[in-house]
């Protein structure tokens, strides 16, 4: 194999550079100009910014561009832009690509340089949803509460007392019972969440989310990989995924989970034996996590405020609503108490 100069390594690093910070410049402007989001361009601006340090004086003068065998290279697809959304679309795929090659070459220039473009990388994938996420990915950023259901006689008058009191977000668990039923149970929950205008997502099961046209899905750690259950429930579903640690969640994200579950915060019967993930955890994902997040685990009335202050804004919740006396009350009261930080 034959040992890479400097110069080499330098041109690399030079061009991705240029490419990543182009296409971004590409995707800002229709953030900033016909979007007039000012969140999104502003994190264009950032991603940007972050990477303009990197591209340091001796980078660009290694740069030859009237000997580089690269810029007489073309497909036709280059020429063709459909519309808009292929326009975003190829634009960040090749800042994802540029990423991914600064990530390693990088590495041979400063590891630091590597472990950045990393970050920037997982930022772009949440920049990326967020810009061309499907409609039902976009309602659930707007969800502060999310009800998991427990197996009991009144389900379904349970859930509709909880969406009378604003309810927005359903999830059907149901671990043991047989198959026949807990698909009856999942359609007639999927037709009252219709009825109300709300997401409905079905727990581990890819089949039974299928079988009644769910909104998505969540899954666990054993459960199917994220690509398969999206080659199988197509671009537009939502995917969450449970995780309990940091790794978990990078791993989770690098996966393309639409959102995750952080926790369990507090020990629950739900996960029984399960070792609380503690505030920390939730600490950590206020900081890190570059797509939606819901604390989980043991929540309810009375710890609901430390979880907020650790840094949840979404919060999912079984007992305290599925054991309430008046399901309507609680939710709309923990609806308020959220409410305090998502105005």
């Amino acid at each position: 194999m034959q040992q890479a100069s400097p110069t080499a390594i330098a041109r690399i690093l030079d061009a991705n550079l240029n490419r990543a910070r182009e296409g971004l410049r590409t995707v800002e402007e229709w953030c900033r100009f016909a979007l007039e989001n000012r969140e999104l361009a502003e994190e264009c601006k950032q991603l940007r910014q972050a990477l303009a340090p990197w591209h340091q004086d001796d980078l660009r003068a290694a740069r030859d561009t009237s000997n580089d065998v690269g810029t007489q290279l073309t497909h036709a697809q280059e020429a063709l832009r459909t519309d808009v959304r292929a326009l975003l679309q190829a634009n960040l795929c090749r800042v994802e690509e540029a990423l991914r090659v600064l990530e390693e070459y990088g590495k041979l220039r400063d590891p630091a340089m590597g472990a950045c473009c990393k970050h920037l990388r997982y930022r772009v994938y949440a920049l990326e949803s967020g810009l061309l996420g499907s409609k039902l990915v976009q309602r659930l950023q707007q969800c502060s509460l999310y009800l998991v259901t427990s197996p009991q006689e009144n389900l379904l008058a349970t859930v509709e007392a909880a969406l009378q009191g604003g309810l927005k977000l359903v999830q059907y668990r149901d671990k043991d019972t047989e198959d026949r039923l807990r698909w009856q149970r999942a359609k007639n929950l999927r037709e009252l969440c219709r009825q109300y205008e709300v997401l409905f997502l079905v727990n581990d099961r890819v089949d039974l989310a299928l079988a009644v046209d769910a909104d998505g899905v969540h899954l666990g750690q054993q459960d199917l990989p994220i690509a398969v259950a999206r080659q199988l429930l197509g671009p537009d579903k939502i995917i969450g995924r449970s995780t309990t640690n940091p790794e978990e969640m990078v791993k989770a994200i690098a996966e393309g989970a639409d959102y995750i579950g952080v926790g369990p915060v507090y020990a629950t019967p739900t996960k029984a034996g399960k070792k609380p993930a503690g505030l920390e955890y939730v600490q950590y994902a206020a900081t890190n996590s570059l797509v939606p997040w819901f604390a989980i685990g043991g929540i309810d009335g009375e710890n609901l405020g430390e979880v907020m202050e650790a840094g949840a804004t979404q919060v999912a919740i079984v007992r305290a609503i599925m054991e309430a006396t008046n399901p309507t009350q609680a939710t709309a009261q923990l609806l308020t108490e959220l409410s305090r930080i998502n105005p």
